[in-house]
Order: C-alpha cells, then sequence, then structure tokens
C-alpha cells in the first residue's frame, strides 16, 4: 500500500516518493539546551524517530539529521541568570538531552553542533549576500531581505507583511521591519566568532539550513519539527534556503507534530506546568513512556494525564508479557501441519490487525489509530491464543508483534534478543516441570507450596489442559 503523508507546504495529502527511489534524507529540529527536555520535546523527538522506523520497515533506507543549536539568546540569558559560563549551561542540558534519548530509544545518525559549522555558515551567509539576497547593516549585522523572494510566507499560509515582523529591536537598521538576520553582530560580554563583516554569531534560521545542506544535500525529502516551528523558523530556512541554492523544492515533504497539554491547557512556564522528562521517568516506565508518546497521531494534541498513561501503562505491561510468553512457547512448540477452522479463524483475525496496522501507519504515520490494533492484538492473544497449541499462530503473532516494534521500540530486549533462555528462565522451567510431575502424582500439597512460593516472588503459574505456562507479575 502506498504512503501518504500530509505536507505543510500546501497544507495537503501526498504520495510518499522521494527525491531517490527508497533512499530518505529527513532533518528535524533538535533542542537548545538551556533548559531540562521536557515531555513536549519529546513528543516531536519521539515522533520522528517512529516515522523514521515505519518507512525502514517499509524498505526505505532512511539517514536521519537533528541538530544541536548550542548558541542562542535564550543559552545566553541563562548563563546570566545562573552566572556561569554559556558553555557550562550548553553541556550539562545537552547531557540531559542525549540521556533521554537513551532512555525512549530514539536513535539519531548525526547530531550536528551549531558552534563546530561557524565557518560553513559563514559561507553560506556570503552566498546569499553575493546573489543579491541579503545586506550588510552599519552594524555589522546580516539580514535577510524578504522582498527579494516572492514566495516568502507560503509555507506558514501567511499572507500579511505586517505579520511578518521580526527582531522588533533592530528595526531601525533593517530596509524592512520583517526582514530576518542571518548574522548578528557582536554584543558586550556575549560569545562571537570572526566573520567578513566583524564579530557577531548565527542568527537561529540560518544554522539549519546549513547544517541541514551540509549533510543531506540539496535536496531534502522530509524536514520537520513542532507546528511551533512553521513561522518564523521553518519559513525563514525555506526562503533563504531555496534562494541560495536556487531550487524548489528544497524540502518535498514538511511534517509537524502538534501540541502536547497538561490536562487540556499547553505546557507553559506561566502556569507552571511544563514536565521535564526526567521527572516522568520517575513516574512511568521509559517504555511506557515512549508508547505513550506515540498514542496519537503526530499531527493532533496529545494530553498529558494520569488516566491516558495508566491506559497505555496498562498496554505496555500487556505487550511485553505476551511477547515473553510468545518467544518462550516457541521455543517448546511443534511445528504445525494443519489448522482447524477456528485456527484459520484466529488467523484471519490476526492478519485483518496487521494489515489495519500497515494501512493505519501508511496513512500519514496515524499512531493514533494504529494504537487499537496493538490493543486488539493484546485481546486476540489473551482470549484465543493463550491456550493454543499452533505454532502457526504463536510464529505469526510474533512476526507482528516483530513489526510492531520496529516501530515502537519497546520488546527490544525480548524481541530482538537471541532466543535461548537465561538462567532463571531454566531454573523456573525446572520448578515448573517438578510441580507438574508433583500433580501427576497427586502431591497436591507440595505442587501448591511451590506454586504460592513463586507467587511471592512475582511469578504467576497458569495451568492449561497438559501444560503450565508462567509469568511474571507487575
Amino acid at each position: 500500500m502506498q504512503i501518504v503523508v500530509f505536507n505543510t507546504l500546501g497544507r495537503r495529502r501526498e504520495v510518499f516518493e522521494p527525491f531517490k527511489p527508497r533512499m530518505v534524507n529527513m532533518y528535524t529540529c533538535g533542542p537548545t539546551p538551556y533548559d531540562y527536555t521536557h515531555i513536549g520535546h519529546a513528543r516531536t523527538f519521539a515522533s520522528f524517530d517512529a516515522i523514521k522506523r515505519y518507512l525502514n520497515l517499509r524498505g526505505y533506507s532512511v539517514f536521519h539529521v537533528q541538530n544541536i543549536t548550542d548558541i542562542d539568546d535564550k543559552i545566553i540569558d541563562r548563563a546570566r541568570e545562573y552566572g556561569r559560563s554559556w558553555e557550562s549551561v550548553v553541556e550539562e542540558y545537552m547531557k540531559d538531552y542525549m540521556s533521554v534519548l537513551e532512555a525512549l530509544n530514539i536513535r539519531v545518525d548525526v547530531h550536528p553542533r551549531v558552534t563546530s559549522h561557524i565557518s560553513d555558515i559563514i559561507e553560506f551567509i556570503q552566498g546569499l549576500i553575493d546573489k543579491g539576497y541579503a545586506y550588510v547593516a552599519e552594524s555589522g549585522s546580516v539580514y535577510f531581505e524578504v522582498d527579494k523572494f516572492p514566495d516568502y510566507g507560503r509555507l506558514s499560509g501567511s499572507t500579511s507583511r505586517e505579520a511578518w515582523r521580526q527582531e522588533e529591536e533592530f528595526i531601525r537598521e533593517k530596509k524592512s521591519p520583517y526582514d530576518f538576520a542571518l548574522w548578528k553582530a557582536a554584543k558586550p560580554g556575549e560569545p562571537s566568532w570572526e566573520s567578513p563583516w566583524g564579530r557577531g554569531r548565527p542568527g537561529w534560521h540560518i544554522e539549519c539550513s546549513v547544517m541541514s545542506t551540509k549533510y543531506l544535500g540539496q535536496a531534502i525529502d522530509i524536514h520537520g519539527g513542532g507546528a511551533d516551528l512553521v513561522f518564523p523558523h521553518h519559513e525563514n530556512e525555506r526562503a533563504q534556503s531555496e534562494a541560495l541554492l536556487g531550487r524548489r523544492p528544497w524540502v518535498k515533504y514538511w511534517l509537524h507534530t502538534s501540541y502536547l497539554t497538561i490536562k487540556g491547557e499547553k505546557m507553559s512556564k506561566s502556569l507552571g506546568n511544563i514536565i521535564p522528562v526526567k521527572e516522568a521517568l520517575t513516574r512511568w516506565s521509559p517504555g511506557a513512556l515512549r508508547l505513550w508518546l506515540l498514542s496519537s497521531h503526530y499531527r493532533s494534541n496529545l494530553d498529558y494525564n494520569e488516566d491516558s498513561m495508566a491506559q497505555v501503562d496498562r498496554l505496555y505491561s500487556r505487550l511485553r508479557d505476551i511477547a515473553s510468553r510468545v518467544v518462550r512457547r516457541l521455543e517448546k512448540t511443534e511445528p504445525t501441519y494443519w489448522l482447524n477452522k477456528r485456527d484459520l479463524e484466529v488467523l484471519e483475525e490476526l492478519r485483518g490487525v496487521h494489515l489495519s496496522w500497515h494501512s493505519d501507519l501508511s496513512d500519514d504515520f496515524n499512531f493514533g489509530s494504529a494504537m487499537r490494533w496493538v490493543w486488539e492484538l493484546t485481546n486476540i492473544y489473551y482470549r484465543e491464543l493463550e491456550a493454543s497449541e499452533s505454532q502457526a499462530l504463536l510464529l505469526y503473532t510474533y512476526r507482528v508483534l516483530s513489526e510492531f516494534n520496529k516501530v515502537y521500540a519497546v520488546l527490544d530486549d525480548i524481541i530482538e534478543a537471541p532466543k535461548t533462555l537465561g538462567l532463571e528462565d531454566k531454573l523456573l522451567e525446572l520448578l515448573v516441570q517438578v510441580r507438574g510431575e508433583l500433580r501427576a502424582r497427586k502431591m497436591y500439597d507440595l505442587s501448591d507450596y511451590i506454586r504460592n512460593s513463586l507467587s511471592k516472588l512475582g511469578i504467576k503459574l497458569l495451568d492449561y489442559k497438559d501444560r503450565t505456562e508462567w509469568v511474571k507479575e507487575g
């Protein structure tokens, strides 16, 4: 089935066809490390990680670049607030950001930092000046002349030039109030670098244009970020990149995640409801949090509340329980040589879940709709497969779980791990066999003693007609 995406540029659904068949260049806007990474940031990072993983599952090779804005007004202000160097502020919060990615199993191929690309940025800006799209102000700042780019505003859908006003404090030195800074002249006490226009530092928007084209070339398939970046950040990126490169589109598909709210209200410092990821992880496991971040369509608001988190935490526990059982059972089941009528009906249910999950993710990566099929798989297992002896059904369930995990990445230690029992599992298997022998000899007091003792250790035994399964509770 075709993959369809909603392109912010043009606000329409389009069949996904990268510039080069099966090769995808993806750039997403990363953090400005001046504070701890919060769950709103994590929602965007996890969404694009899952999008990349689904494209990989569908046979695309995705190269993913996500920048780190390690010099910015917010960093400078925070350093002054703390009475510390801006470098120490960056390192502290960048370390937090990297630990969040590790905890949530988010993988990025290249993490370019702005301060490592100053010479590239200067070269890019000089190119815009040479082409007549940028000018140097008396202060030594360099601005992009928006009027020279007639297509400005199409990404955000804005037609009002008054809405384009940027950097109000520097309006006097700009040709138009909506021209935006490419290079900011140095201020006393601020970090700065040498340039042909005097000491200064990069503007906010130029960095992403430079680093994306440096690592992905002049044709980018997916550019992503939060909805709050559409204007002015991505609008400005698009203008300066297409102006210099002389090609349209520079980015084929613009994708944007919507907002994360807390009990219906947008996260904000004024409301005091910002939740750092490290705080959320004291309440929920990393896997449950990642699964929750992928529980709604990436373009829909996601509301953080105890009920929704508890529900997804339950699903997370069910998934891990089922995956563990399926892996263990497959080590002991015999090949299936035929399927009875009910087995065939269950197989059809499993195939329906599998297909529907792919259908929803192919429809603009609709994580919200896809999640219902994850629930349905767990229901089918507990209703139909728990007592089934069919290796064919277990193998197909394993396949579906494996594909789910290629996107959700919460079962790596179960699904992707070598399929051999550890010592603890082997001892449990031995105890279950001993208990089975005791029951066969009608020594129920001893068999019950084993059951009760294991229960106190968090191991639940499930007796079926001709076998016993064990699961770890909690």
